[in-house]
């Protein structure tokens, strides 16, 4: 239950930093770099929190 508790805080809190930098008037090179970097750091973060990699790259969050 902890693992579904954290994965679903962590998509909130990335949903709202996408949300925000899709909100910057980038130019379209630098936004497409930006939209690729969330996707990879999404990918890290969902496989963090289920354990297939290290956690390091993330905080845990202790419930």
């Amino acid at each position: 239950m902890n693992l579904i508790i954290g994965l679903i805080v962590y998509l909130v809190v990335f949903g709202l930093i996408w949300w925000l930098i899709s909100m910057l008037p980038l130019p379209a090179p630098v936004a497409q770099i930006v939209r690729i970097l969330f996707i990879i750091l999404l990918i890290l973060m969902i496989l963090s929190v289920v354990g297939i990699l290290p956690g390091g790259y993330l905080p845990h969050i202790h419930l």
